[in-house]
């Protein structure tokens, strides 16, 4: 379906512990309008509009369907290269200087220690880091962690792989099992399954899907429109510094 074809609107974002909610009344305009600024990405010299967000808020929303209490959300992330989509997740994360208000289930991020931040709100980039010789060291429990290893295709010798035999998609895969192993309520994915093939993708769209109902708020940056429409319930697009949702016309039936 062509992009002409699709029902646009703005959105306000709503990210819970419960799930991921957005909603069409208008960007959300929080503090006179501040934006999200990545200072490292100032030259040239910023200007309004270009890598700039509206700001986006974590709260705790009350009247969830009593149904869908138990159950998180997966909205997915597209746009073009250089759109700003990493500079939206890292911004949300608090990983570089940004302007706005957060909250999360009510409290407002500046409340918040950062160490404590970002284990409520994980991010897994699209180079996820590693500082130390074998992937066991990058596990304080690895025996907890064997259920994700083991349904992401990987032995239990695994722990004792140094980390410089490990392929771009092996490394992806291990980043992502040490994210949710922090047990975040809100967990951001920067194209988690670019580098794999297509069972692997198949495993972590899996391992995801069953997150997600089991409570946890997912924000998924992804290029590929198949894979958005299979993960995630709503989908938001970032171009010319905006974040707007886009709804396909089969969805407004």
């Amino acid at each position: 379906m062509s992009s002409s074809h699709r029902k646009r609107r703005n959105v306000r974002l709503l990210l819970t512990a419960r799930g991921v909610r957005a909603f069409g009344d208008g960007f959300v305009s929080i503090l006179a309008r501040r934006r999200w600024r990545l200072k490292n990405q100032c030259s040239p010299p910023f200007t309004p509009g270009r890598r700039s967000f509206r700001s986006a808020i974590f709260e705790r929303t009350s009247n969830l369907p009593r149904s869908r209490s138990s159950a998180g959300q997966c909205i997915a992330v597209q746009g073009p290269s250089g759109a700003g989509k990493t500079l939206l997740l890292r911004a949300i994360a608090d990983l570089d200087p940004n302007e706005g208000l957060m909250c999360l289930d009510g409290r407002d991020r500046s409340t918040i220690a950062g160490p404590e931040w970002r284990r409520l709100v994980g991010y897994v980039p699209a180079e996820p880091g590693w500082w130390a010789d074998t992937v066991g060291e990058h596990f304080s429990q690895w025996r907890a962690a064997l259920p994700f290893v083991r349904e992401l295709g990987f032995p239990e010798e695994a722990k004792a792989w140094p980390i410089s035999r490990l392929s771009t998609g092996e490394r992806l895969r291990l980043a992502l099992i040490r994210a949710l192993m922090v047990q975040p309520k809100v967990l951001l994915l920067d194209e988690p399954t670019a580098a794999l093939d297509a069972a692997s993708v198949a495993a972590v769209e899996s391992l995801i899907a069953t997150r997600v109902r089991a409570g946890l708020a997912v924000l998924w940056v992804t290029h590929d429109a198949g894979q958005a429409r299979r993960i995630a319930g709503r989908l938001l697009v970032v171009k010319g510094g905006q974040v707007r949702e886009e709804v396909p016309e089969c969805r407004t039936t």
